[in-house]
């Protein structure tokens, strides 16, 4: 069973993890580096322990511990009880769920391993907002997409805001990053996928005239947001699919087109 630490010191060692979470630039370099991620909020913390990630301490309001006390039951890792205000100090902002805990990064697999066993997959070149992140991965989740591929200058999805924003859903889906941009788009083809670029460009195919969810093994690629698809990532596409749209819209936010796109490269996917 975990210990119970009262803590009133805002600048006690013991709470270094949760130091800093609103400078964003701060605690992408150190996140990684350190072997780290925040998990906020009861349902998050739970997904990831279920995912198996190690925890390596907890931060809680005092009105939280009860709640959480099946999962303390059964750490060995620190739980750090604060008040709301000490928090918010330690924090940089009003932590209103009131639960946090820093998590052991795995290491990330590679792209071969996470193409193995994958059939749908999506590929983001160059999304490095982390709402859209998170919302892409829940998307993907929910609607049966095997894998993620990340760009090198894609954003880390196991950032606090990622996490919040896809439910816990970076947990469930395997990730990887190609090191090598736009190239190592060559192995993922080689690995028998097609690789759909999705662009609202006109001379795109629709996704109905496309079919994806007809064929073997699919590689969606999304751009990020305003910009889109690099000229270097189109032209390594085997194909440009697009959504059909109306009323003189020109283009969806990328988590948006996300799902519309996912939902129509897994709809009638034979099971295994």
């Amino acid at each position: 069973m975990a210990e119970l630490i009262t803590v009133e010191d805002p600048d006690d060692p013991r709470l270094h993890d949760y130091t800093d979470l609103t400078d964003v630039e701060l605690r992408r370099r150190r996140e990684p580096a350190e072997g780290l991620f925040i998990a906020e909020g009861e349902k998050v913390i739970r997904r990831a322990r279920d995912a198996g990630y190690e925890m390596r301490s907890m931060l809680l309001s005092a009105k939280w511990v009860d709640a959480m006390r099946d999962v303390i039951d059964e750490l060995t890792a620190p739980v750090h009880v604060v008040s709301p205000e000490l928090a918010e100090r330690v924090t940089g902002y009003h932590v209103h769920r009131g639960a946090l805990a820093s998590m052991q990064r795995k290491p990330l697999p590679t792209a071969a391993e996470v193409l193995r066993t994958a059939r749908r997959v999506a590929v983001m070149e160059s999304v490095n907002d982390h709402t859209n992140i998170g919302a892409i991965f829940r998307s993907a989740a929910a609607l049966g997409m095997d894998a993620v591929l990340l760009s090198p200058d894609c954003a880390d999805p196991l950032y606090r805001r990622s996490v919040k924003v896809s439910m816990g859903a970076v947990f469930s889906v395997p990730y990887a990053r190609l090191d090598i941009w736009p190239g190592g788009l060559e192995a993922v083809r080689g690995a028998g996928f097609t690789l759909l670029a999705l662009t609202p460009d006109e001379k795109a195919k629709t996704l109905d005239e496309a079919a994806p969810h007809r064929m073997d093994r699919v590689a969606l690629m999304l751009g990020a947001e305003g910009a889109g698809l690099s000229t270097r990532a189109l032209a390594a596409a085997d194909e440009w699919v697009r959504i059909p749209m109306s009323h003189g819209v020109d283009s969806l936010n990328v988590g948006a087109a996300a799902a519309v796109a996912f939902y129509a490269v897994t709809t009638g996917r034979p099971q295994e």
